[in-house]
Parts: structure tokens; C-alpha cells; sequence
């Protein structure tokens, strides 16, 4: 079973916006196929996100759209990373951290400062954009569409 993390981008792709490209990863993680991972720092970020001004949420909308992932993620607790490299965006570094720490096999993120990463560092964990997460995905499970979010 591949396990990813996923920044927020990723998971506002998902639970808000329902990108298609990005459905196959929901409709693996809702059958089974795959394991998503968080942890306190990235459901946090999540979550303020939802809440703010800028997605213009009511906060029955924000609270439903993150439970909705809350429910289709394992949270892990917080803990030691192994060094890593830094990441320019100091807000994306716990995406990697989470990734090492829970030994992950996608970081899958949308955000230009993380994907620069790639290649250029040795990391337990491959950082991919979403299309080539739906690229790795069982067969089965990357074509097999669901309902996006309402």
C-alpha cells in the first residue's frame, strides 16, 4: 500500500475544490488503496485554511470539509524528523518532516518550493506533483473517478 502525504494545496484539491486531476488520489484513499498521513502541525495548517477569509467557507462548510479528510487520513504524533534539507518555503518544512517521519512514499505536493527539492537530495521519500501520484497509483484505482465535493 503506498502511503503519501499531502500538503494542503493537495488536500484543498481534494475536499474543496475537486480538481479532477487530483480525484483518483480521493477515490484511492476512500477505498482503501493508499494511506494518507498527517500529523498535528499539517491538520492545523488544514484547518486554518478552511477557517479563513479566503476560501470564503461558512464555518459549518470549513468544519464538514475537514472532517471529511479527517476521516481519510491516519494521524500520526508528533516527533523527530531525521536531518533533512530545507525547504525555501519555511511553512511547507513539516510536509517534509511528516514525510521521513512516517515513512512515507509520496510527498505529494502542488507548492513550486517543495518540487524543487526533487532530485537534488537524497530522501527516503519521492516528492511528486499530483498527476504523478495518479500515475503511481494501483491500476485500478487511478482511473476510477468519484463524485467530487459539493
Amino acid at each position: 500500500m503506498l502511503r503519501l502525504v499531502l500538503d494542503t494545496n493537495v488536500v484543498l484539491d481534494l475536499v474543496h475544490w475537486g480538481n479532477a486531476e487530483a480525484a483518483p488520489i480521493l477515490a484511492a484513499l476512500e477505498d482503501g488503496w493508499i494511506e494518507c498521513l498527517a500529523d498535528e502541525r499539517t491538520l492545523e495548517e488544514l484547518h486554518r485554511v478552511l477557517a479563513g477569509a479566503q476560501l470564503g467557507l461558512t464555518a459549518d462548510a470549513a468544519a464538514a470539509r475537514y472532517q471529511r479528510y479527517r476521516a481519510l487520513v491516519r494521524a500520526l504524533p508528533s516527533g523527530e524528523a531525521p536531518p533533512l534539507p530545507r525547504c525555501k518555503d519555511r511553512d511547507d518544512q513539516k510536509f517534509l518532516e511528516l514525510a521521513a517521519r512516517a515513512g512515507a512514499d509520496l510527498l505529494v505536493s502542488r507548492d513550486n518550493a517543495l518540487l524543487r527539492l526533487r532530485g537534488r537530495t537524497r530522501l527516503a521519500f519521492r516528492i511528486v506533483a499530483p498527476a504523478a501520484a495518479v500515475a503511481l497509483l494501483p491500476p485500478a484505482t487511478a482511473t476510477g473517478a468519484r463524485s467530487l465535493p459539493s
